[in-house]
């Protein structure tokens, strides 16, 4: 349905956009000690990195918490008002706590400071004024100070808890390349739905192998090959020699091709029209590596081979598709 206000709408939005961009580009050229200072900090840290907020930041510090516990360094989201009234049992003086405010007056974020750096813990306050409460209280203090909010009565959080929500994605990804964290240990933290199946699952994990093989030796006839093909459902089969090693793959595209030239399905052996330079691949290879390599190459079936090109399986786009890293 058609608006007259549509313009407006976007303008708006463009009006936002913008403000949040100068922000964040502001936010940039901050960046001080302070921030070298924080990092070090929590890579020494021997305990748990705790994040605390309220309101609008404390839906900001969960999600830096989680950013933060998927990529290596562990973390975890305490709300200040509840860690004042019994979960402060959860902090220990081997714990960094960040405490963020944008204000750096709330309350119960100021007294959750206070009362950690009593247990000896350290505090990483991140607010809006350098000469806050918070930013006194911290041993470190993280500048997310905003010129204005992109709200235009300068009242809902916009532009302050998106600059707060960089600063800790700035945090996680200096954590993480300092710790030297490698796919492999994002796969481990990630080891649920499509992410963590295109991280962990190799082609071993799904190919055909053993009896579902299709495999033919060169001498079959162009006929017999075909009821291996059927048999085994792939839509090709393999060709290797007595010792199991690789020859090549005929497909049914090849098939097709052959009926068409009229070839004699009872005298021609499959090893006269496979192809024998075929694309491979091996068993220790991410499936997902698989995937772009197929869809690079336009084929939906590859041979699984071992160092010395003998047949190990055989990986077809179905495989990559049930396994649902497509």
């Amino acid at each position: 349905m058609k608006n007259n206000n549509t313009r407006d709408f976007i303008g708006l939005a463009q009006a936002v956009i913008s403000a949040e961009i100068e922000a964040v580009e502001a936010l940039k050229h901050r960046l001080d000690e302070n921030f070298v200072n924080t990092c070090e900090a929590i890579l020494a840290c021997k305990g748990r990195v705790i994040i605390s907020g309220m309101g609008k930041s404390g839906h900001i510090s969960n999600k830096i918490a989680a950013t933060l516990a998927s990529t290596g360094t562990p973390a975890f989201f305490v709300h200040p008002g509840e860690a004042l009234h019994g979960d402060l049992g959860m902090i220990t003086a081997e714990d960094v706590v960040v405490a963020i405010s944008n204000s750096g007056t709330t309350e119960e974020v100021v007294m959750l400071a206070t009362v950690v750096k009593r247990l000896g813990a350290m505090v990483i306050g991140m607010s809006g004024d350098i000469n806050s409460p918070l930013a006194k209280i911290s041993d470190f203090h993280l500048d997310i100070a905003v010129e204005k909010e992109a709200c235009p009565m300068g009242l809902a959080p916009t532009s302050s808890t998106t600059v707060t929500l960089v600063m800790g994605d700035a945090l996680a990804v200096a954590l993480l390349q300092a710790r030297g964290f490698t796919p492999d240990d994002f796969a481990r933290s990630h080891p649920g739905g499509r992410l963590g199946k295109r991280l962990l699952v190799h082609v071993r994990d799904i190919m055909q192998d053993g009896e579902a093989t299709p495999i033919c030796l060169p001498e079959t006839t162009l006929s017999n090959a075909i009821l291996e093909m059927t048999s085994k459902k792939l839509g090709a089969t393999l060709v290797s020699d007595n010792d199991n090693n690789l020859l090549g793959i005929f497909t049914d595209g090849d098939l097709r091709r052959a009926f068409e030239e009229g070839i004699d399905l009872k005298k021609v052996s499959i090893g006269e029209i496979a192809h024998k330079d075929c694309i491979t691949t091996q068993s220790d290879e991410l499936a997902v590596n698989v995937l772009n390599l197929m869809q690079d190459k336009e084929i939906t079936i590859l041979p699984v081979t071992d160092d010395n090109g003998k047949i190990q399986g055989i990986v077809h786009m179905h495989d990559l598709l049930k396994a649902g890293i497509v």
